[in-house]
């Protein structure tokens, strides 16, 4: 079997359509951040490289509750005519697959934006992946598929999926940050744990802070229906070189104990390790260590549980480091877009990696030597 290379092209078109240099005022995209359109011919919907799109973005996120959501709706659309393609070139989400040289519209549509390099690059290198950003419409993700045959095309997708899928990810979590602080961001408590602590997560208009302490603090965005919650936790002194996924989540459960208690004594909330659970690295450009575990968790004594997202970073101009999760108990709620609010909000954690402070004390139970 052979190894596809993917080619990846970020084409930025700069489309002639503004009055002024004030701003692009062409529409912005439609449609669900999280519905991915593919425009393909309709005879190979049921082909290989159209299963290998639907495997990649449309299959189920182990780490929600059962019976789980897939990371993207895909939806497979062909046009007859200019009409038909307008109206899909207003989509958000947008994936044109085709291998060169077919006798179809996707296939002659897709030609006709490649030049004659990309062309001979795509035979030479038998498969390529080229993304357009607002292609069509403001806000709006574009990714060129194409190969010289069906077969190398899904071979391609297959090897190369978790890449595409996360520069998918990336454009969304981008647009989840506009919309989750549309409303107002609580800015005044972003400015109070960086200057009292060395460190800040934007916070949205409506998370109320329940405990603080010298070390800790947690926010409550409480609804009947959809009760959302936010811990934070930072140490000095700390190499990062032990920062294991188990060691990531032992120190979770030991700090939920006391941090997130539910209603009955004796109960609190802890991970699942019945569940899928994953740990990812996170590629940052700020120079800290980032670390992205997401998973189900579980109320001891009490049947309850649901899905959360935690981050753990290390700020080695300061050897400093934190912890901040986001988790959701709500029964009957799809948790997709919950998941992806977490994780695009715990992105905007930044370090003062200036920060000089006091010793502070461990939290009780929990070893930041290294090697344990």
């Amino acid at each position: 079997m052979y190894r596809s290379r993917l080619v990846f092209l970020t084409l930025l078109f700069s489309l002639i359509l503004m009055a002024s240099c004030s701003g692009d005022y062409r529409p912005e995209a439609a449609g669900p951040v999280d519905e991915v359109i593919v425009l393909m011919d309709s005879g190979e919907w049921s082909g290989e490289s159209a299963d290998a799109i639907r495997e990649t973005f449309g299959r189920l996120i182990p780490t929600l509750p059962r019976p789980g959501e897939p990371a993207y709706t895909v939806t497979f659309r062909d046009f007859d005519n200019n009409s038909e393609l307008e109206q899909l070139q207003e989509f958000r989400n947008i994936m044109i697959a085709a291998p060169l040289g077919r006798e179809s519209n996707v296939s002659r549509l897709l030609e006709s934006m490649l030049d004659a390099k990309i062309r001979e690059r795509v035979r030479k290198k038998k498969s390529a992946a080229l993304y357009r950003e607002d292609l069509w419409a403001r806000d709006q993700w574009t990714l060129l598929l194409t190969s010289v045959s069906d077969e190398h095309l899904a071979q391609m997708i297959r090897n190369d999926g978790e890449e595409l899928l996360s520069h998918l990810k990336k454009r969304e979590f981008e647009y989840r940050i506009r919309q989750i602080y549309r409303r107002g961001e609580q800015t005044g408590l972003s400015d109070s744990l960086w200057a009292k602590n060395g460190w800040s997560v934007r916070i949205q208009h409506d998370y109320v802070k329940v405990h603080e302490s010298a070390q800790s603090v947690l926010f409550r965005r409480y609804l009947p229906e959809n009760n959302r919650w936010m811990w934070a936790w930072w140490t000095d002194d700390v190499s990062h070189e032990f920062m294991t996924p188990g060691w990531i989540n032992a120190t979770r459960d030991s700090l939920m104990k006391t941090l997130v208690q539910g209603k009955r004594d004796g109960s609190y909330v802890t991970t699942d390790y019945r569940e899928p659970l994953e740990t990812v690295e996170i590629d940052r450009e700020d120079g800290l260590t980032g670390y992205e575990t997401t998973g189900i968790w579980r109320m001891t004594n009490d049947y309850m549980g649901g899905p959360f997202v935690h981050f753990t970073y290390h700020d080695p101009q300061t050897n400093r480091l934190f912890m901040i999760e986001y988790a959701q108990f709500a029964p009957g709620v799809r948790k997709r877009r919950f998941v992806r609010q977490f994780q695009a909000m715990g992105r905007t954690f930044q370090s003062d990696s200036s920060w000089t402070s006091v010793a502070s004390d461990s939290h009780p139970g929990i070893s930041t030597a290294k090697g344990e």
